[in-house]
């Protein structure tokens, strides 16, 4: 049976309700219609402000602009993210010293981390801290956890702030994870500024960088600017790069698990 427009728009916001995000290519095979009958819709539900596009396919509208709450974060996108941190674990060394920034990707490669020796990271994120502990007393690695100080952001369950940079400054790091809202053309970005500096500190102190997002992140810009492509060594997705990035001729790498599309350079 052919659903109406309306009646298929309805089945595409119970679907973006149920699962935080959708993919045109899914909701397609599902409805029985074209990926561009399904574009369509989306555009049409994107203009009465009920979703978001993003590359491949939606989320929620209110997701767009404003960050959600730490713990409401984690229910989102859960197995890409899992996905990544496993990836990112792999990129880890015996004796590297490395920062850790916040966000609930982030805290995958902290709980993707066994194994390792001599290990020392350096975060300003309160749930990862709390977990590597737990780790490092059940010798899932050895090494030492260090927490930075300065003023806590409940929501995000962060530290941040002038006196984090300050001691972020003091460090140099072999490796940095960061995570961001954004990723764009023009490189990325996040929802909160003092979070926002902290991880650009990360960045300047650290000899390699990754950032770590998902393909909800790939097209949207936040406020603040973390860094440009050019500061980073690779971007670790759960997706390949988007095609039209390829065939700009961006040069980067992108680490993802898609088949045949394992870390290489463009």
């Amino acid at each position: 049976m052919t659903l109406l427009p309306e009646e298929r728009q309805q089945v595409i916001l119970a679907e973006l309700n149920r699962h935080g995000k959708i993919q045109v290519m899914s909701l397609a095979k599902t409805l029985a219609v074209t990926p561009e009958t399904i574009r369509r819709d989306l555009d049409q539900l994107e203009q009465q402000r009920l979703l978001k596009r993003v590359y491949g396919g939606a989320i929620p509208y209110h997701l767009a602009k404003r960050e959600p709450h730490f713990e409401k974060k984690q229910a989102i996108q859960q197995t890409a993210k899992t996905k990544i941190g496993q990836i990112a674990a792999e990129l880890l060394s015996d004796g590297d010293t490395i920062a850790l920034d916040v966000g609930t990707t982030t805290l995958e490669l902290a709980r993707a981390i066994k194994g390792l020796n001599q290990l020392t990271i350096v975060t300003n994120s309160l749930p990862a801290a709390s977990l590597l502990n737990e780790l490092l007393e059940a010798n899932q690695f050895n090494g030492q956890v260090i927490m930075l100080g300065g003023l806590t952001h409940p929501a995000q369950k962060s530290v941040a702030g002038a006196f984090t940079c300050e001691l972020l400054s003091r460090f140099h790091f072999d490796k940095a994870f960061i995570s961001c809202g954004g990723i764009t053309a023009d490189g990325f970005t996040d929802y909160d500024m003092e979070e926002t500096l902290c991880s650009t500190m990360m960045v300047q102190r650290s000899e390699q960088v990754y950032v770590l997002g998902d393909t909800s992140k790939i097209g949207q810009t936040q406020f603040f600017h973390i860094c440009g492509w050019q500061d980073v060594s690779a971007v670790v997705c759960d997706q390949p790069m988007p095609d039209e990035w390829l065939s700009s001729g961006m040069q980067t790498t992108w680490i993802s698990e898609h088949p045949g599309r394992r870390d290489f350079t463009c």
